[in-house]
């Protein structure tokens, strides 16, 4: 209720003209905002968003990956290699939890598993390096088995349909904590200040 005082006493000295194009750019600028907080932090296209499967978890997935065949499911991970194949490019990730901005969290102690993501697009696996953060939309797939150093290992199998993948910027300037820089600047939860 205040915003509108606070409108009117801007426009106050304004003529009436300028007065309305003042307040179509303060709507406008509601409705961009009031957008971009209701909208996915990475992105997914609300025809997806609206067919995940939010109550499945990559605990379920990873137990039947049988069971779980052409469901949607959100998951992020750690990159820990890929490979080009005739389908695509393979990465092999370890699942991580997604935090409320749909982040993996970075310990990685909260690994629930491995698993192996099919990108449909051809990616050079150089561009992937192990340790980059993802978060994506699979469709579940199946699974296969393979060697995990000497141990037959289950890998959930998951199509990717969406894909967001964290600049390692983005995750220095989330971190919290204080932090100290080279040249005498320092800062703390992603705040900094300069010297």
């Amino acid at each position: 209720m205040s915003s509108p005082l606070i409108v009117l006493v801007l426009m106050v000295g304004y003529s009436t003209s300028m007065g309305t194009r003042f307040l179509n750019v303060w709507v406008l600028m509601l409705l961009l905002v009031a957008v971009g907080c209701a909208s996915s932090p990475v992105g997914i296209p609300e025809t997806l968003e609206s067919h995940l499967d939010k109550n499945l978890t990559f605990t379920d997935v990873l137990t039947s990956p049988e069971s779980y065949k052409g469901r949607l499911i959100l998951l992020g991970g750690e990159i820990l290699k890929a490979k080009r194949l005739k389908e695509g490019t393979q990465v092999e990730l370890l699942q991580l939890p997604l935090n409320k901005d749909q982040e993996p969290t970075t310990d990685l102690k909260q690994s629930q598993g491995r698993m192996f993501v099919l990108h449909p697009g051809s990616l050079d696996p150089a561009t992937l390096t192990p340790g980059m953060l993802v978060t994506f939309v699979g469709e579940v797939s199946g699974s296969i088995i393979e060697k995990m150093d000497e141990v037959d290992y289950r890998y959930p199998t998951l199509t990717v349909k969406h894909w967001y993948i964290w600049s390692p910027a983005t995750l220095d300037d989330r971190r919290g904590g204080p932090y100290f820089g080279v040249f005498g600047g320092m800062g703390i939860g992603g705040f900094g200040m300069g010297f």
